[in-house]
C-alpha cells in the first residue's frame, strides 16, 4: 500500500466551490508536520491557510500559485513514510516475519513484511496501527528531556526515527532542507517544541538565536527569522527587528504593486476572488433593495473630549482609540431602540426577520478589495471589549487572515470614509441587511454653539436603508439618535443605559 497520499483542496464552506492558490508555503522535498499551513488560498470569501492533512514528506505540488482550483481536485501530494519504515518487504526464504527488534536495530529502515507483519502491528479499526514500541510519545512541554533543550540536529538518528520532535531525520536517509522558505518554522517556531529562551534553534540548515515571544510575533506575522540578522546580544533577533523585516516587505510589495502597463499603454486585472463576489453582492443589492440615504450633520466636539479622557483611564493606555468606537457604540445603542434597523427582507418565506442579536459589520479595504468582516453579537459586549474587538479585527483584515465565518451573518455595517479624508457617501447596502451607516471625517468647522459662533469638529453621518422594511421616519429617527450620542456621548449613556 502506497504510502503517498494525495491532498485535494477542503471544502472551506460557505457555498465556496473554487479558490485561488495565492502562495505556497513549501516546497517539493520540504518536510511538513501535521496541522502545518502549507498553502495560502484566496476564496471569494478572504485568503486562508490551509493546513497539511499528514506529516510527512512533500512530494509533489500539482497546482502553481495564480491558478484557481475547485475543490475536491488534488493539489499536492505528501509522503507520509518519508523513511520507509512502514512499506517493509519480506528477505527470500524468510518465514514472513521478522521481530520488530530487528527493525529497530535497523535504524528504522526496512523490516519484514506479509503476514507476519501484520501479526506483530496492533489491530485498529482501519487495517493495522504501528508495531508496538515503533512509536515515541512526544514528551511534555512541562517537563522537556534535557536533550530537547540543545539544537535537534543533535538526536541520535535511532532515537529521531520514531519521534516527530526531532527537526533532523535520520543520517541514511537524504532530505531537502525543512522549511524551504515558506516563512513558517516547523518544530523550532510552531510551538511543539519547547525551548530555553533566547535559545538557538536549528531550522534545516539555518541557525535562530530569538526568544519565544519573538518567534511567535514572527509567527503570527508570516516571517521567516532564517532571513532577519539579529541586533540583538549575541546575534539574537529582536522584536524590533521582526516589526523592521514587515516594514520592509510591505515597502517591497507597494513597489511591485505598481501598475504594470503593456505595449498598448493598458493593464488588464483578471477580476476574481474578493473583488469579484464585492461586485456580483453590490450589483445584486443595488437592483433588489429599494435604497435610500439620509444625511445628518453632527458637532463630535464632546466625543473627541470624552475619547481624551478615556485613553487617560488606567487600563486604557494601550487600547486603540477612535472616533469610530463611540460611532459603532452610537449605533449598537441605537439599534436597540429601533429594532426594525437590525432586520432582513425574507423573499423566501414572504416575512421580515427581525433579529435580536447584532452581528456589527466593519468595512474594510485590503489589498484584495474591499470586505466586511463582522463582530458576532457586538450588542452584548462592553466598550473595552467592543474597542478589543474591532482593534482586532482591522488587523487581521490588513493582514488578509480573515477566516470566511468572519465574513458571514452580518446585520448591520458601518463604514468609515472619513479615515480617507472624505465628508460622505451613499453606501450600498451589503446583501440581507436593511441599514449601513457611513461615518466621515470629523474636520474642525465654524458651528453655531450656544448662540455664537465657534470653531467646532464636525462630522456627516450618511444612512442608507432598505425602504421595503424601513420608512423615512424610522430611519430619520435612527439617524437622529446616533447623532445626540455623538453629540453628547455622557448624557445618552445616562439617559439610554
Amino acid at each position: 500500500m502506497s504510502s503517498v497520499k494525495t491532498f485535494a483542496l477542503p471544502d472551506l464552506g460557505e457555498g465556496l466551490t473554487e479558490g485561488e492558490i495565492l502562495k505556497w508555503l513549501v516546497s517539493v522535498g520540504d518536510t511538513v508536520e501535521l496541522n502545518q499551513p502549507i498553502v495560502e488560498v484566496e476564496t471569494a470569501k478572504a485568503a486562508v491557510e490551509i493546513p497539511a492533512k499528514w506529516a510527512g514528506r512533500v512530494e509533489a505540488i500539482f497546482h502553481g500559485e495564480g491558478e484557481t482550483v475547485e475543490v475536491g481536485t488534488p493539489i499536492i501530494a505528501i509522503e507520509t513514510d518519508p523513511t520507509g519504515t512502514e512499506r517493509t518487504t519480506a528477505p527470500a526464504g524468510s518465514a514472513g516475519k521478522v521481530p520488530a527488534a530487528a527493525g529497530a536495530a535497523a535504524g528504522g529502515g526496512p523490516a519484514a513484511g506479509g503476514a507476519g507483519d501484520a501479526a506483530e502491528r496492533t489491530a485498529v479499526l482501519v487495517g493495522y496501527g504501528p508495531r508496538p514500541g515503533s512509536v515515541k510519545r512526544r514528551p511534555r512541554r512541562s517537563t522537556p528531556p534535557a536533550e530537547a533543550a540543545g539544537p535537534r540536529r543533535s538526536t541520535p538518528p535511532a532515537e529521531a526515527a520514531g519521534s516527530r520532535t526531532s527537526a533532523q531525520p535520520p543520517e541514511t536517509v537524504a532530505f531537502a532542507p525543512v522549511n524551504g522558505g515558506n516563512g513558517k518554522e516547523v518544530n523550532g517556531g510552531s510551538g511543539t517544541g519547547a525551548r530555553p529562551a533566547g535559545s538557538a534553534g536549528a531550522i534545516g540548515n539555518a541557525v535562530v538565536l530569538a526568544k519565544p515571544p519573538v518567534r511567535k510575533l514572527a509567527r503570527d506575522l508570516g516571517v521567516d527569522l532564517r532571513t532577519i540578522t539579529g541586533t540583538g546580544p549575541q546575534g539574537s533577533i529582536t522584536r524590533d527587528d521582526v516589526h523592521a523585516a514587515v516594514a520592509a516587505a510591505q515597502s517591497a510589495a507597494a513597489t511591485a504593486a505598481a501598475p504594470a502597463f503593456g505595449p498598448d499603454r493598458e493593464q488588464r486585472i483578471p477580476i476574481r476572488g474578493v473583488r469579484k463576489l464585492t461586485a456580483e453582492n453590490m450589483v445584486a443589492s443595488a437592483f433588489t433593495a429599494p435604497h435610500v440615504t439620509e444625511f445628518l450633520t453632527v458637532d463630535m466636539t464632546r466625543s473627541m473630549r470624552a475619547l481624551d479622557r478615556l485613553q487617560a483611564q488606567p487600563g486604557w493606555q494601550e487600547v486603540r482609540l477612535s472616533p469610530l468606537l463611540l460611532v459603532a457604540k452610537a449605533a449598537l445603542l441605537a439599534i436597540r431602540r429601533h429594532p426594525m434597523i437590525n432586520s432582513t427582507w425574507s423573499d423566501g418565506t414572504g416575512e421580515i426577520v427581525v433579529k435580536e442579536y447584532v452581528n456589527l459589520g466593519i468595512a474594510a479595504a485590503t489589498e484584495r478589495g474591499l470586505i466586511v468582516p463582522n463582530i458576532k453579537d457586538a450588542g452584548r459586549l462592553t466598550l473595552r471589549e467592543l474597542a478589543d474587538a474591532m482593534t482586532a479585527l482591522v488587523q487581521t483584515a490588513k493582514a488578509g487572515r480573515t477566516p470566511p465565518a468572519d465574513m458571514s451573518g452580518g446585520t448591520f455595517t458601518i463604514t468609515n470614509v472619513g479615515v480617507f479624508g472624505v465628508d460622505a457617501g451613499t453606501p450600498i447596502l451589503p446583501p440581507g441587511e436593511a441599514a449601513i451607516l457611513a461615518f466621515g471625517a470629523v474636520r474642525e468647522a465654524p458651528w453655531v454653539h450656544r448662540g455664537k459662533v465657534k470653531v467646532r469638529q464636525v462630522t456627516t453621518l450618511s444612512l442608507s436603508f432598505d425602504h421595503r422594511i424601513i420608512d423615512g421616519e424610522l430611519g430619520s429617527r435612527f439617524l437622529r439618535d446616533v447623532g445626540q450620542f455623538l453629540t453628547d456621548p455622557e448624557a445618552a449613556l445616562l439617559a439610554w443605559c
